[in-house]
């Protein structure tokens, strides 16, 4: 496998389909797949401008004539009202008091089934964790509420999980005007893991009849769905496709991702590649699939989804951790030929920013009709994260919500019990937003430490890194006794001691932080960086501070430009 700094397609032979190259990543490991017994889904909100909080709801009964307000969940844009139910549960960020997780990843698809009437995606998840007390059962209302109001998002693909189950769903509106959507659910093995970002991958739908329960003849009827197994799709599903023309053959053949988010050039290299960097963790067998999971296979083929599909799932060959799942969200590609930190892009101090995005156009200074698109690798963990989380739910246990904000490389998960009362103010919504600073809030404080660290991260990031392992070994050891103790008393006084517990934890960690960050900003001040002796900035003996070392920049970079300068 060779390293590649700047992958390009040529636009001249074959046309980029949109694809959100900047948004989420989603893992999912089953139940027999973790080392505890634990289900655990993985999320990263990756947009640019967004605000890093922790979105609470608290448990409420409504009266019968109630309603729930529906805004885009990106915008803020009205979508109007639908009739609330009797109780709705408790929410914490992504994972409500049921231990009902939901992920999501945007792939966009196909335009034309794209739609603004309805209820976008955010707002099903939402709205689904209010309401549901399993992952199945969140899956129905999303279903229910897309078939009555009509879907106003893109293509989607999403994670649900409870303390047994862990879901994958690919889904995508009918274009204006219809209700319901195209849509495919499955059950990842208990033993399994699975992955997606910003890419459809749901492939061929198993055709043959299984006996139903009662239970799936219900679903049958009500979502006007397929039920085979572990398996649900829309009834319309293939015939959709075949009215649009995206699919001709039979049905055994049917694949959604093609027919409903067909490959371009990102949707492998940006972001089925980061599929296969979280296989690769847990996997020898990832370096096959390393050509078609980063498009050269589809770039050798002039545009044809050719080779061998990556699985939807794979069993791993160790039991995975809560922690093996923050290293993976932190994810930079390291130890590959994509790292991000590596080649002339990253510039003398292995920064992973990217300016201007993550590609751009040349247009052939010999031939201006000649056009080439340039990416850059595109990993789990980027700078433009708003937040991310660990969801970790637990068979007869509190689930852990493992929460951070921007950066997860850069950052640190700390564990938000899905009962607690309250959030913490560093988490809070309204503690600024993304153009209002605020001193107390996480997001800032972990942005400013990140920003600082990419002018020169080859040498800051071992700093961060020291302190994010003294911080998750503390939780992780600490969790243990938390658990007893809270085991050890009544329902209520055991919500009341995991709220203080969460939340004094994450004003630690933050606090912690802007003193990783005082220390950073001294250390590296102007561009060099300060002598240390025994812990303290190095001082003469008259008690004065002594000479910084001026770093030279890294001799490979330096042969890169030297020629370029004026020389004896």
């Amino acid at each position: 496998m060779k390293k590649i700094i700047v992958a390009a397609i040529l636009l001249s032979v074959f046309s980029i389909q949109y694809s959100v190259i900047s948004a989420c990543t989603n893992l999912l490991v089953g139940k027999d797949a973790s080392a505890d017994g634990s289900t655990m889904i993985s999320y990263a909100a990756d947009s640019y401008g967004m605000f890093g909080f922790l979105h609470f709801v608290p448990a409420a009964d409504w009266p019968e004539s109630a309603m729930r307000e529906v805004k885009d969940w990106d915008t803020g844009r009205p979508q109007g009202f639908i009739p609330q139910i009797p109780h709705t549960y408790k929410v914490i960020g992504n994972m409500n008091e049921n231990q009902v997780a939901i992920g999501e990843t945007t792939w966009g698809g196909r335009e034309e089934l794209w739609d603004t009437v309805g209820i976008d995606y955010g707002s099903l998840i939402y709205i689904a964790l209010e309401r549901s007390a399993t992952a199945r059962e969140a899956i129905e209302w999303f279903i229910t509420l897309v078939n009555e109001y009509g879907y106003a998002s893109e293509g989607e693909s999403f994670s649900f999980g409870d303390p047994d189950e862990v879901w994958f769903m690919d889904l995508i509106g009918k274009g204006p005007g219809r209700k319901g959507a195209n849509w495919v659910a499955v059950r990842i093995p208990d033993n399994a893991i699975s992955a997606h970002a910003n890419q459809a991958r749901i492939t061929t739908i198993p055709q043959g009849k299984a006996k139903l329960t009662k239970e799936q003849k219900r679903l049958q009827k009500k979502l006007n769905c397929v039920c085979n197994g572990d398996w649900m799709w829309d009834k319309d599903l293939i015939a959709f496709a075949r009215e649009k023309g995206y699919f001709n053959g039979a049905d055994k053949d049917f694949s959604f991702q093609a027919a409903y988010n067909p490959f371009d050039f990102s949707g492998f290299y940006a972001c089925e590649a980061r599929v296969w960097s979280f296989f690769n963790h847990f996997s020898p067998d990832m370096d096959r699939y390393f050509d078609y999971a980063t498009g050269a296979t589809f770039r050798a083929t002039g545009g044809k989804d050719e080779g061998e599909h990556m699985p939807l799932w794979i069993i791993p060959n160790r039991k995975i951790s809560v922690q093996d799942m923050k290293e993976c969200m932190r994810d930079e590609y390291k130890g590959t030929p994509l790292d991000i930190t590596q080649g002339p892009d990253a510039g003398p101090w292995n920064s992973k920013l990217r300016y201007g995005g993550l590609g751009f156009k040349l247009t052939d200074a010999n031939d201006t009709t000649k056009t080439t698109q340039y990416w850059y690798e595109r990993p789990i963990a980027t700078q433009q994260t708003a937040w991310s989380y660990v969801a970790q739910m637990r068979k007869g246990k509190q689930g852990i919500f493992w929460f951070g904000v921007d950066d997860a490389a850069c950052s640190c998960y700390t564990p938000m019990y899905c009962c607690i009362n309250h959030i913490p103010e560093c988490f809070a919504e309204g503690n600024g937003d993304s153009y209002t600073f605020s001193p107390t809030s996480a997001w800032w404080t972990f942005n400013i430490v990140a920003n600082w660290a990419y002018t020169k991260y080859s040498r800051m990031y071992p700093h961060i890194r020291e302190t994010q392992q003294v911080w998750d070994d503390k939780f992780n050891t600490q969790i243990e006794g938390v658990d007893a103790e809270a085991a050890s008393l009544s329902e209520e006084d055991a919500k009341a001691f995991l709220t203080k517990y969460s939340c004094s934890q994450a004003e630690n960690l933050v606090a912690a932080w802007q003193n990783l960050g005082i220390y950073l900003f001294t250390k590296f001040l102007d561009g060099q960086e300060r002598k240390e002796e025994n812990g303290q900035f190095k001082r003469n003996r008259y008690g004065n501070s002594t000479g910084p070392n001026r770093l030279p920049l890294p001799e490979p970079y330096l042969r890169l430009y030297a020629p370029d300068i004026n020389h004896e």
